[in-house]
């Protein structure tokens, strides 16, 4: 069994299909159908059934994909661990964050940090909620931004390193668009436009409408930060956003106003597997993240 066809196996898993395979892994599509076939042929089982043009996973095919990718994380971090001993200015850092990180924090973040290291990688991954939580437990990123900060989690660990208010935005010819502070109840009668279901941001405006007297009406639902601040400029309702995802400057753009009651925050965490050593260079940019947000240096995860 080769290295080489454990990840043409993951590799036609996750495509379902062994053309688009080959022409990620920019090989002949002949070479990976054989390595598939001798895979096969060593483990004695079929690990894949055709369904018209795309190729499944059988039971057995499933479990052994499970394994294997598993294998090939732990192949590729001690390879890390092997070049960041070598130089642990070179690495690279697998960074997960919500996308209303991406408008701000997270370029200053990673700008200020490869200043002292210019040499270091970063590998991006956005998610939500539950799918940055995902990728900390599996292994696919090493450090993750997360909104709310996982209080009682007991597979990954970390910091609140930021509590920041919600701003009400209004379209620009809103009746309080020229307000200093208002009280959410004054938005009542108005239509909302919500971030979708599965998204953090959602259930911390329905709360706190709720806690606010009402239930908000639903005007539209979006996916991004920008789809939800254009939608609000265009008049289409009105919302609630962290002031970081304000940052950024259109042509469009809704009027903010800020809210006195009741008080809307959401507490941004820095999280990585509960119990784990992280990678030099992860653990050299998480000591900086809490210096950067003026916390104290606890002790690093378990050696």
């Amino acid at each position: 069994m080769e290295l080489r066809q454990l990840q043409y196996f993951v590799k036609v898993a996750k495509k379902e299909h062994v053309t688009q395979a080959a022409e990620e892994l920019h090989v002949a599509q002949s070479a990976v159908s054989r390595q598939i076939h001798q895979l096969e042929q060593e483990l004695g089982v079929n690990l894949f059934m055709q369904k018209g043009r795309n190729l499944h996973l059988t039971a057995v095919g499933q479990l052994f994909c499970s394994r294997v990718e598993t294998i090939l994380k732990d192949l590729e971090r001690a390879v890390s661990e092997v070049h960041e001993f070598l130089d642990p200015e070179q690495g690279e850092i697998r960074l997960g964050f919500p996308n209303s990180l991406g408008i701000h924090i997270i370029p200053s973040v990673v700008a200020e940090f490869r200043k002292l290291y210019p040499n270091v990688k970063f590998r991006f991954r956005q998610g939500t909620y539950p799918t940055l939580i995902r990728d900390v437990v599996s292994g696919d990123v090493d450090l993750a931004f997360i909104s709310p900060f996982p209080e009682n989690h007991n597979q990954v660990a970390g910091n609140v390193v930021l509590t920041e208010d919600l701003v009400a935005i209004l379209p620009p010819g809103h009746p309080l668009s020229g307000e200093q502070s208002i009280t959410l109840n004054q938005l009542k009668d108005d239509k909302f436009v919500l971030f979708s279901k599965g998204y953090s941001l959602r259930p911390i405006v329905w709360h706190a409408c709720m806690e606010a007297g009402f239930t908000p009406k639903i005007a539209f639902e979006g996916e991004e930060t920008d789809t939800i601040r254009g939608l609000v400029a265009a008049g289409m309702g009105v919302s609630l956003l962290p002031e970081t995802a304000l940052f950024q400057s259109f042509s469009l753009q809704p009027s903010r106003v800020r809210i006195s009651v009741p008080k809307v925050t959401r507490t941004i965490g820095l999280i990585h597997r509960a119990d784990e050593k992280l990678p030099l260079v992860a653990q050299s940019f998480r000591i900086f993240l809490l210096e950067y947000f003026g916390l104290q240096i606890d002790t690093p995860p378990s050696q």
